[in-house]
Protein backbone atom coordinates (compact mmCIF):
# COMPACT_ATOMS: atom_id res chain seq x y z
CA UNK A 1 0.00 0.00 0.00
CA UNK A 2 1.26 3.46 -0.93
CA UNK A 3 1.74 6.07 1.84
CA UNK A 4 0.80 9.14 -0.20
CA UNK A 5 -2.31 10.03 -2.17
CA UNK A 6 -1.83 10.37 -5.90
CA UNK A 7 -4.28 10.46 -8.77
CA UNK A 8 -4.62 7.30 -10.83
CA UNK A 9 -5.46 8.66 -14.26
CA UNK A 10 -5.01 5.33 -16.03
CA UNK A 11 -7.75 3.62 -13.99
CA UNK A 12 -9.78 6.75 -13.28
CA UNK A 13 -13.01 7.84 -14.94
CA UNK A 14 -13.07 11.62 -14.47
CA UNK A 15 -9.95 12.87 -12.70
CA UNK A 16 -8.65 9.68 -11.08
CA UNK A 17 -9.56 10.71 -7.52
CA UNK A 18 -11.58 7.59 -6.67
CA UNK A 19 -8.99 5.31 -8.28
CA UNK A 20 -6.27 7.08 -6.29
CA UNK A 21 -8.25 6.61 -3.06
CA UNK A 22 -8.68 2.97 -3.98
CA UNK A 23 -4.93 2.54 -4.37
CA UNK A 24 -4.32 4.36 -1.08
CA UNK A 25 -6.86 2.41 1.02
CA UNK A 26 -6.89 -0.97 -0.73
CA UNK A 27 -10.69 -0.87 -1.19
CA UNK A 28 -12.41 -1.68 -4.45
CA UNK A 29 -12.74 1.41 -6.65
CA UNK A 30 -16.40 0.62 -7.38
CA UNK A 31 -17.25 0.79 -3.67
CA UNK A 32 -15.53 4.16 -3.36
CA UNK A 33 -17.37 5.53 -6.41
CA UNK A 34 -20.76 4.34 -5.12
CA UNK A 35 -20.08 5.75 -1.65
CA UNK A 36 -19.02 9.10 -3.13
CA UNK A 37 -22.15 9.35 -5.28
CA UNK A 38 -24.45 8.37 -2.41
CA UNK A 39 -22.78 10.82 -0.01
CA UNK A 40 -23.01 13.61 -2.55
CA UNK A 41 -26.66 12.97 -3.39
CA UNK A 42 -27.93 12.22 0.12
CA UNK A 43 -25.78 14.18 2.52
CA UNK A 44 -23.18 16.55 1.15
CA UNK A 45 -24.81 18.06 -1.91
CA UNK A 46 -22.62 20.53 -3.77
CA UNK A 47 -19.98 20.35 -1.03
CA UNK A 48 -19.17 16.79 -2.14
CA UNK A 49 -18.67 17.90 -5.72
CA UNK A 50 -16.45 20.80 -4.66
CA UNK A 51 -14.43 18.47 -2.37
CA UNK A 52 -13.94 16.01 -5.24
CA UNK A 53 -12.75 18.74 -7.60
CA UNK A 54 -10.52 20.23 -4.91
CA UNK A 55 -8.94 16.84 -4.18
CA UNK A 56 -8.21 16.36 -7.87
CA UNK A 57 -6.79 19.85 -8.19
CA UNK A 58 -4.58 19.61 -5.09
CA UNK A 59 -3.27 16.15 -5.95
CA UNK A 60 -2.40 17.35 -9.44
CA UNK A 61 0.41 19.62 -8.37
Amino acid sequence: MNNSFTLDRRNGKIMGVCAGLSNRTGLDVTLIRIALVLLTLCALGPVGLVAYLLAGWLAEG
